[in-house]
């Protein structure tokens, strides 16, 4: 039997409004929003380039969103701990993480199991910024530069360590990448963020590491640290005089940093809008910018859409290298 068309418009009419309540009541949600303070989850340590980022953009955010947004580190597991408190909390945007590549997408590929996709456990805001890495040596190590050290790692087999942010992190496989490409035996020693492995790489306990320009800035100007390279694409404007490594002699080993906000997955639309216009507004205002290139840190807000696919691009291309470098963590 054919169901008359009159039946059907009391049934549409009551999804038309229910849909209409519900877009109105997320409109005025994402209006309201923030009512509080929001909490920036930073998945390291304080002290290194994450944190140093992290709490630039926090500063300006809370002065754009109008309520503090409070830097919390949760530092741990090159950051799946962070990233995974962020994945189980509420969508409701007073949750927020400061990702970086090395966590949300080389992580995936890296670790047996993480509690979260990197894809559908996030919702991306924006990207944040572009940071340049350098690679650093003890003073006391008589290097000045990239061949330099290959030269002696060779003649010290064994000898010879360099520390980073945590196993597997982004710094942990460039240094493997340099020990490939200069055929060396080099002993990788993980922490738990940049900041102490920089501590113990000053101390003399390690001779060189890879980090990224914000965390060793201090520390390279104190004279603490000697700068040999970069392993950007292009030299630093804040060491115009260091070579990268690709002018160095490795040519494959191009590698730096990108740092972006995600939300829980499933957080409104309004709230992604908000958030991502109230960063632009941020990383567009001359003393935001000025503060992070002062730290090495290239502000570069992007749309939603253009972090996903970067982030996708990311995944599928450092899946390939972990797999052959057959690289694996619990």
């Amino acid at each position: 039997m054919t169901t008359p068309r009159n039946s059907l418009r009391p049934v549409g009419r009551r999804v038309l409004l229910a849909l209409a309540a519900a877009f109105c009541a997320t409109s005025a949600f994402a209006n309201s929003y923030p009512a509080k303070p929001v909490t920036l989850i930073v998945p390291f340590v304080a002290g290194g380039t994450t944190d140093i980022v992290g709490r630039i953009l926090a500063d300006g955010l809370g002065k754009e969103l109008g309520q503090p947004v409070v830097v919390d580190n949760r530092g741990g597991a090159g950051g799946n701990i962070g990233a995974s408190v962020v994945a189980q909390a509420v969508p409701d945007g007073y949750t927020l993480l400061l990702g970086y590549n090395g966590t949300n997408a080389i992580n995936p590929s890296l670790y047996k199991k993480i509690p979260w996709d990197p894809v559908t456990s996030f919702a991306p805001i924006s990207l944040v910024a572009r940071v340049n890495n350098v690679v650093v040596v003890n003073p006391a190590l008589p290097v000045k530069t990239l061949p330099e050290l290959s030269s002696y790692a060779k003649a010290h087999p064994g000898q010879v360590s360099y520390g980073s942010a945590g196993a597997g992190s982004i710094f942990h496989l460039a240094g493997e990448m340099y020990a490939q490409l200069a055929d060396l035996k080099i002993t990788h020693v993980p922490y738990k963020g940049a900041a102490p492995a920089l501590v113990d790489l000053m101390a003399g306990q390690t001779q060189f590491m890879i980090s990224t320009i914000p965390a060793a800035l201090p520390h390279i100007r104190s004279g603490k640290l000697r700068a040999i390279a970069v392993t950007g694409g292009q030299r630093s404007p804040l060491f115009p005089e260091l070579p990268t490594a690709l002018e160095s002699g490795y040519p494959p080993m191009i590698v730096d940093s990108w740092f972006a906000v995600f939300a829980p997955g499933g957080v409104p639309e309004g709230l992604r809008t908000r958030l991502n216009q109230a960063i632009h507004k941020v990383l567009t205002n001359p003393e935001y910018t000025k503060r992070m290139e002062e730290q090495g840190a290239q502000p570069m807000p992007s749309s939603a859409a253009q972090l996903a696919r970067l982030l996708n691009e990311d995944i599928s291309s450092w899946r390939t290298i972990i797999r052959n470098a057959k690289v694996s963590l619990d």
